[in-house]
């Protein structure tokens, strides 16, 4: 059965976002450690120390698990439901410091470099934009089968 060009383009759009989560949530498990994540939590100062540290290992995991189920298109509205509300989080954690007016490190891939909020801002609509596309080529019905 061939692929409609807008399935084709889903696959591609799963595949990376979730490669890119994967890489996101390996960085923080396995390169600069969950410690250090848990301390970019605590610089948005929405959360004590205790739920920082549970915030970093859980939201790193989720990362990696979703992304997998998202590339490999298991559990997908599942999948796009963890996809959606990773990133609902990560925008909120980072409006809320751009109104506050932090001069943080994000600690999305373990670097220690500053937040650019206007980038963040951008990569949010991106991130938005595909998992609106994703969820129009999943949710819909297809012309076949409404008639």
């Amino acid at each position: 059965m061939e692929m409609r060009k807008h399935e084709e383009i889903a696959l591609r759009l799963s595949v990376v976002m979730g490669a890119w989560f994967v890489y996101a949530g390996g960085l923080k498990i396995f390169s600069s450690g969950l410690d250090k994540f848990a301390v970019d939590i605590g610089n948005y100062k929405l959360v004590g120390e205790g739920m920082a540290v549970a915030a970093a290992y859980i939201v790193a995991w989720v990362e990696v698990v979703a992304g997998l189920c998202f590339m490999l298109g298991m559990l997908k509205k599942g999948a796009w439901l963890a996809m959606l509300g990773l990133v609902t989080a990560f925008s909120i954690s980072v409006g809320s410091a751009w109104w506050r007016g932090l001069d943080i490190s994000c600690g999305c891939l373990g670097g220690t470099e500053k937040i650019s909020y206007w980038a963040k801002a951008a990569e949010f609509a991106l991130y938005y934009a595909v998992l609106a596309y994703l969820a129009w080529c999943v949710w819909r019905k297809p012309a076949r089968e409404a008639a």
